[in-house]
């Protein structure tokens, strides 16, 4: 067999350079030849007939060779060049895994030291228990950290014990035993996504250990993690005060650092902290941290009273090498585990595994998302070193803050608005019972129209063209669509960059042609209900519709901090949808009687409460500052009264499938629904339209979920709006079963798409069933799809005479 695959092999990468000549031999490529063909395959792996027939005539060197000779040379061109890329695939899959195999045999040792240490202690308790039942046994000692004075600054000798200490306690952390880590669920398989994840049990506050894989190398991932501002989102500013060597190749350094607070209910934080890097003897590099005592370096008084000092126990990162390239990372964290994430983005934007749609570099794109989420921290924390200043509220109400900053820059940008006033921000902060944060930011993100004014969208948005004016002035119809566009995410979808373009259009006579669309620049996170993460996220700004990388931002949107930890017997994300139509049914799905006893404790004592922060920055002329403010704080309260009725609608307590766990079959809605429409079928075309696959029942509305082909229903009112699609109809307009109410029938089809439905129309209501020929419609998210043919139907009600809906069947559908 080896010899026969290595025929194959010679075989083929002879070929490559051989042809036949005119009586039928092998003759070899000459030098020339090989290079005028590779010189086409560059631009043109897989060039035409014409263009290989072009190609003989331009080239004469390659007039004795025959069109089809040049084809197969072609077609084993690029077949050596999928097997050097699948090579090289392979071999950096060999490579992961083998990292990995080795990252995971050290775990499985560290666990095994570790249930040694609990047997030990545990044999020492119980005979403690017998002899000194007073005597405390606890093994905290072995990580509290005590803090270091601040005079050991002026001594270098000082501050190099320190570091060491940091640096032995540190490790002790992120490689043995001196913390009772607890592993997460969720360890993903496979070298693209591994990962080990804890946090501390039992210690002196609050720790984080993530170990993974990431391919880079240890100096850049090190030059990376010490430059905290860039990755860490809650780093306001880091400022190095002191750095000196230490002696063994390492240095130490003082760092003065300023972290934004998440609410406007808690005070933000800074630190004094003492780094030291160096080098292992087996050429690991550490990046160790720790704070010092003492008040040290910092900001002026009257800025530092909008601090609280906070303490960092000793934490950093274990960078060690990996064979054959690729690092393997050991990160401690009391504050958060961003590192490894920002890490494994940088290292597969490196290699050319993300990419971005509109051409965008994925470098650009990641700075959009750090400046909206910079701009509204700024907004939201109002430090008075950035110009920021209390408003005194009139009308006597204190749930909205605001505040003015007369000397504001747009974030990013290089326009100053002091010539137009400023920048005013309305915030406040309001607990939420019962609502889980992931499905209440999804919906506000899926459904504007049910919280957003499109009057106050359109006035942010004209500030990008210098035109402020009070908004109402010029008076604009908003349509209630949004079309999403996405530009890009994270590698585990935890973030998602997208451009929202808002459809309105004018009231007056004299402005009816011009364009009303507003488009905003938004970046949404932690909408997935399994995710682990510190809070939800829906962060926008307006932006001009040719999205220059420089554009001024102003952002705004809403923080959900969740204050309990989600059981995990709630993992369940079908809980999250509210609807009663036949999707919902078909989502919750059957679950067995165990399992709805086993989650009934849980799911009536757990109660998801969380913080909601809402923040919206405007800007506004000297003159119009008292009228924006008011107008500000309206809408501000109008949103919090939007958002507790949404908050309501998707609280599980509700009248959704999430207030009972044992109701779980497919409501009888939802069966007569499937029921109609393929009883409307098989009455119009004489034909079932499920094949062989169907049934009665639940069965009946299983097939027809799982229909390959997308159906949707639309109703049969002036404008047609969609009611009910199948997961493949889900799947072709890319959207949710929310969102799915919000679009029209005409959104989905392209010119000839809708002339052709038009023109079918009336043979469609008389005769109840017509065959539109294929064409493209078009996906929420602006992607085109292909399809071979839609059958459309009257769908007949338990009247027969009553049309409850049209159906569409999109056969053999696909995205361009």
């Amino acid at each position: 067999m080896a010899m026969v695959a290595q025929h194959h092999r010679e075989s083929n990468s002879g070929s490559l350079n051989k042809h036949l000549d005119a009586a039928g031999k092998y003759v070899r490529y000459t030098a020339e030849q090989v290079e005028a063909l590779e010189r086409v395959y560059t631009e043109c792996p897989k060039p035409s007939s014409l263009r290989r027939q072009q190609l003989i005539r331009e080239c004469p060197i390659l007039s004795n060779v025959e069109p089809k000779q040049i084809k197969v040379w072609f077609q084993n061109r690029r077949c050596r060049e999928k097997q050097r890329k699948e090579s090289s695939r392979l071999q950096s899959v060999n490579r992961k895994l083998t990292a990995m195999n080795k990252l995971l045999m050290e775990e499985n040792d560290r666990l095994q030291k570790q249930v040694s240490q609990l047997v030990c202690e545990n044999g020492f308790m119980r005979q403690q228990v017998h002899t000194a039942p007073g005597a405390d046994a606890s093994c905290e000692s072995a990580v509290t950290t005590p803090q270091h004075s601040l005079r050991d600054a002026n001594n270098p000798a000082g501050l190099l014990s320190i570091a060491e200490d940091t640096l032995a306690e540190f490790l002790s952390k992120a490689t043995g035993t001196a913390v009772d880590w607890v592993q997460m669920p969720g360890m993903k398989p496979g070298p693209g996504s591994v990962g080990i994840f804890a946090i501390s049990h039992s210690s002196t506050g609050v720790a984080a250990r993530a170990c993974g894989l990431v391919s880079l190398e240890p100096t850049k991932i090190v030059e990376i993690l010490k430059d905290r501002p860039s990755w860490f989102r809650d780093c306001r500013s880091l400022e190095v005060f002191t750095m000196f060597p230490a002696g063994n190749g390492g240095t130490i350094e003082l760092l003065y650092t300023q972290a934004y607070a998440a609410t406007t209910l808690a005070p933000a934080r800074d630190f004094w902290t003492l780094r030291y890097t160096t080098t292992l003897e087996n050429g690991s590099l550490v990046v160790c941290e720790r704070s010092l005592s003492g008040t040290g370096a910092g900001p002026s008084a009257a800025a530092a009273s909008q601090f609280v000092r906070g303490e960092v126990l000793p934490s950093g990162y274990l960078v060690r090498p990996c064979e054959g390239g690729g690092s393997i990372i050991h990160i401690v964290d009391h504050l958060n585990l961003e590192a490894l994430k920002y890490i494994r983005q940088i290292a597969q934007e490196t290699s050319g595994e993300v990419v971005y749609s509109l051409g965008r570099q994925p470098a650009v794109l990641r700075t959009f998302s750090q400046r909206l989420t910079r701009g509204f921290n700024d907004a939201l924390n109002g430090f008075h070193d950035d110009g920021w200043s209390l408003l005194n509220c009139d009308d006597g109400g204190e749930d909205v803050i605001v505040a003015v900053n007369s000397v504001k820059h747009m974030a990013g940008g290089s326009v100053n608005l002091s010539m137009f006033g400023g920048v005013l921000c309305a915030k406040a902060s309001m607990l939420l019972q019962n609502v889980p944060a992931a499905v209440l930011v999804r919906f506000l993100r899926e459904h504007r129209s049910e919280w957003a004014d499109f009057n106050v969208d359109a006035y942010a948005a004209a500030s990008l063209k210098n035109s402020y004016m009070y908004p109402g002035m010029r008076p604009t119809r908003f349509t209630g669509s949004q079309i999403i566009m996405p530009l890009g995410h994270t590698i585990e979808h935890e973030e998602m960059l997208e451009v929202i373009r808002l459809e309105g259009h004018s009231v007056s006579h004299e402005e009816a042609f011009m364009s009303r669309d507003i488009h905003l620049l938004q970046m949404c996170r932690g909408i997935d209900d399994n995710a682990v993460g510190e809070c939800s996220e829906l962060v926008f700004a307006p932006i001009d519709e040719m999205f220059p990388d420089d554009a001024h931002l102003l952002p705004s949107g809403f923080r959900v901090i969740p204050l309990d930890s989600k059981p995990g017997e709630l993992q369940d994300p079908s809980a999250s949808h509210k609807t009663l139509d036949l999707a919902s049914s078909l989502e919750v799905g059957p679950t067995t009687s165990n399992s709805a006893k086993n989650n009934a404790a849980s799911s009536s004592s757990y109660s998801p409460r969380a913080i909601l922060t809402i923040v919206f920055q405007f800007p506004f002329e000297n003159n119009l500052q008292d009228n924006v403010a008011s107008m500000a704080r309206q809408y501000v309260r109008s949103v919090i009264s939007s958002v507790q009725r949404v908050a309501m609608a998707v609280s599980p307590s509700g009248l959704g499938p999430a207030a009972d766990p044992k109701v779980s079959p497919p409501s009888p809605e939802a069966l007569t629904l499937a029921h109609w429409i393929c009883q409307s079928y098989s009455y119009h075309s004489g034909a079932d339209l499920l094949g062989a696959e169907s049934t009665s029942g639940e069965g009946l509305l299983k097939s027809l979920w799982h229909h390959q082909d997308a159906i949707l229903c639309c109703s049969l009112k002036a404008v047609p709006v969609f009611s009910f699609a199948n997961q493949a109809g889900l799947d072709m307009l890319e959207t949710t079963l929310v969102a799915l109410q919000d679009i029209t029938l005409d959104k989905i089809f392209d010119d000839s798409g809708r002339k052709a439905l038009f023109s079918e129309l009336a043979k469609i209501m008389q005769q109840g069933f017509a065959h539109l020929p294929g064409g493209i419609c078009v996906s929420t998210m602006g992607r085109h799809i292909s399809y071979d043919q839609a059958i459309v139907w009257k769908v007949f009600g338990a009247d027969e005479n009553t049309a409850h809906c049209l159906a569409f069947s999109f056969v053999n559908w696909s995205f361009v």
